[in-house]
């Protein structure tokens, strides 16, 4: 059931899509693939080289969100071993659309992918890539939600040398993305997601997306939070943005 590959979708609720596409866009230095899907919902942020992990929806109803792609050789067959191991099915239209425990939804798909885009590289002579999904965890629910992602990848699990409340599952190398599976300090309440970069020059990244239209909303040691300009949160960090391995 491990995936051969991970895709990040950025699902925009419906006024947010356009501008919020743009920003990714600019920020990860992407093209934009045509839309397609029955309601041209779908896109692809196409990088300059390697395969595309990042990808655009516009939502119907509801909130801005994160949703994963797992690639897999037989979707219906992962879906039927993610169920067993937690996951919800929401529906099965040749790929198949899941929700796990705590409600991150995810889907199973077969599309080939392999080569890892390289960082994009800046003329100050740092760079970036978005190299992490978090998954953002209550107390209660956590240990589950921890065990269910262990299982589903079957990557390795590791403890952060920074934060207590940070586990890492680390894929094999070739894959675009690792998962951090974060505790929150509220009691209860859905799962949720955001995507982390990885940069050489974590105060460089930051003006540059300040020059875009980001926030900041608070800054760590080892990591900044910023909202985009629709108040989509997610973080610069002090990871490498190299592909591993």
């Amino acid at each position: 059931m491990s995936p051969t590959w991970i895709t990040a979708f950025l699902d925009f609720a419906p006024d947010h899509h356009q501008p919020g596409v743009g920003f990714w866009q600019a920020a990860t230095g992407s093209a934009l693939s045509a839309p397609r899907g029955d309601a041209e919902e779908f896109a692809t942020l196409v990088p300059p080289d390697g395969d595309s992990y990042l990808k655009v929806q516009r939502r119907r109803v509801g909130d801005d969100r994160v949703h994963l792609d797992l690639h897999v050789p037989d979707p219906r067959a992962a879906a039927d071993a993610a169920a067993v191991a937690g996951a919800i099915e929401i529906v099965d239209r040749g790929f198949v659309v899941m929700s796990s425990p705590g409600g991150i939804v995810l889907c199973f798909v077969d599309h080939p992918a392999s080569r890892v885009p390289a960082p994009t590289a800046h003329p100050d002579g740092s760079s970036a890539r978005v190299v992490q999904v978090a998954i953002d965890v209550p107390r209660a629910s956590y240990d589950a939600e921890l065990s269910f992602w262990k299982v589903l990848t079957g990557w390795a699990e590791q403890a952060s040398s920074v934060c207590a409340d940070f586990r890492f599952l680390v894929p094999p190398v070739g894959l675009p993305v690792r998962l951090l599976l974060q505790r929150l300090g509220e009691d209860d309440g859905p799962a949720r997601a955001h995507l982390d970069w990885g940069t050489t020059d974590r105060a460089a990244e930051t003006e540059r997306h300040l020059a875009l239209g980001a926030r900041v909303l608070a800054v760590h040691p080892h990591w900044t939070v910023l909202v985009d300009p629709l108040g989509r949160s997610y973080c610069l960090t002090e990871q490498s943005p190299l592909p591993a391995g």
